[in-house]
């Protein structure tokens, strides 16, 4: 079986070049292989029909897609699990697909330097689990570590619960091999713990999606293992209860290792599809957890103080069983949400002290737009994510949604925000990110892009615009 006609026939000699350049179960034009590969988790992005799907082993056979892609002007969207929820990885007409997913070797694991080299292909667990057994930690965890790729968190520096305390994937990487535009192969960043030589090329491409280079191999620094976190969850009244807790305790010393928020729809979500036991009377939920050994008894204690000083009720648990209860509700709010109907998820983060400005807000979007909007945040970062819950087949719903997602965005913007903390901006938040750059920061990026990329190969239409 092969594509539909009119886009094998586009790729013309370029098919035939990597036919010939790559090994034959490298290179498939399945049609539904290829429709099973156009898209990311990113409900109601475009994509457009692939002519081919090239699924790389090697930095090699990276650099010959692109060389042949940058010869006769192919357009290459790099992919790897396509877990990302912007449309960043969605097929455009005519395109190669450049999978980097079979690309799975933990290359080293340096005990001494507590760095890891891995290929793209990685998935967040798998490298997390093999450091652990040198006594080692990598903090990074993305919602998706079970099933994202070192690669694609990098591409779109992915962030997670941890992120609070230890930062996300970009304060971890220090090094990239980046395939560029025309096939040549680039080394960027060290090993070493320090250094300062040159431009910082790793951290351009570090987020920038696949739309100035395809990275193949990722060097990141480890840390020593983690003591065994101890968690609290707090229920309040209100949402600016909880959110007032929020700057308090970041505020109040040690940081916490995970700090989450969900709203009562969130809890509502969550509890019709298990229940958890969470109170009827919540109006809102802060999950904490310190990772600090013998300091960690004193760190929740601390939380609960400052919650209850603000109407909180709270639960430290006892045991780590109980901590993954307190947590599994934080944990489902994904599956739950799924079942709500069609969603637009956010990412939205804005300053700690506006965190309840930006959650109230929401709630005044979802009443003033019609529309269920369920809200859960990584508070301590000030990420918030709301989902606009809709029905696909309603016309009416269908622009309200939009209306309300991109009000959201200019809501982050009004205080101080970014339209997206972790999600990256793919196609789904492009015609926003202009507004946060401003004119010169547009002019900058289209500078960077035209000289790494000049014939505009590298997933077009990603990021900006035009």
């Amino acid at each position: 079986m092969t594509a539909p006609a009119t886009a094998t026939a586009a790729l013309g000699p370029a098919l035939d070049a990597l036919l010939a350049a790559l090994p034959a179960e490298a290179v498939t034009t399945d049609p539904d292989v290829l429709a099973a590969h156009s898209t990311d988790h990113a409900p109601f992005c475009p994509s457009g029909t692939p002519a081919a799907l090239v699924r790389a082993r090697t930095t090699d056979e990276v650099a010959a897609t692109l060389r042949i892609a940058h010869e006769h002007r192919v357009p290459v969207v790099p992919q790897a699990a396509r877990t990302g929820l912007s449309g960043g990885a969605n097929a455009v007409d005519g395109c190669i697909l450049l999978s980097v997913e079979r690309m799975t070797r933990i290359l080293d694991i340096d005990v001494v330097d507590q760095v890891a080299r891995v290929e793209a292909g990685v998935v967040n667990a798998d490298l997390s689990r093999a450091v652990a057994e040198h006594g080692l930690f990598y903090p990074p965890d993305p919602s998706s570590w079970e099933s994202s790729t070192l690669g694609g968190n990098a591409a779109t520096n992915a962030g997670g619960l941890c992120c609070v305390k230890y930062g996300v994937t970009g304060d971890f990487v220090r090094g990239l091999t980046v395939v560029l535009a025309d096939g040549s192969v680039l080394h960027t960043g060290r090993s070493t713990a320090k250094g300062v030589a040159g431009y910082d090329l790793t951290h351009l491409f570090v987020g920038s999606e696949g739309t100035l280079g395809v990275i193949t191999e990722v060097t990141v620094g480890l840390r020593p293992a983690a003591e065994r976190p101890l968690t609290a969850v707090a229920f309040f009244p209100t949402t600016s209860a909880a959110c007032a807790v929020v700057p308090a305790y970041m505020s109040s010393g040690p940081r916490p290792s995970l700090l989450e928020f969900m709203d009562r729809p969130s809890i509502d979500a969550v509890s019709a599809y298990r229940d958890l036991g969470f109170p009827d009377d919540a109006g809102a939920v802060l999950i904490a957890q310190s990772d600090r050994g013998e300091a960690a008894p004193a760190d929740l204690r601390r939380f609960a103080d400052i919650a209850e000083t603000h109407g909180g009720t709270t639960v430290i648990a006892e045991d780590a069983a109980e901590a993954e209860l307190l947590l599994a509700g934080r944990r489902l709010v994904g599956i739950a949400t799924e079942r709500l109907g069609a969603y637009l998820a956010d990412d939205v983060c804005v300053p700690r002290g506006r965190l309840a400005e930006m959650i109230e807000g929401v709630a005044e979007l979802s009443e003033r737009h019609g529309l269920l909007v369920t809200c859960v945040a990584h508070a301590g970062d000030g990420n918030v994510h709301p989902n606009v819950i809709f029905d696909r087949d309603n016309a009416d719903e269908v622009r309200r949604a939009h209306e309300t997602f991109g009000a959201i965005m200019d809501l982050g913007l009004r205080l101080g925000g970014t339209i997206t903390g972790e999600h990256g901006v793919g196609l789904l938040k492009r015609d926003w990110l202009a507004k946060e750059l401003g004119p010169t920061g547009v002019r900058v990026h289209q500078g960077i892009k035209a000289a790494l990329d000049p014939r505009g190969i590298l997933n077009p239409g990603k990021v900006l615009a035009g």
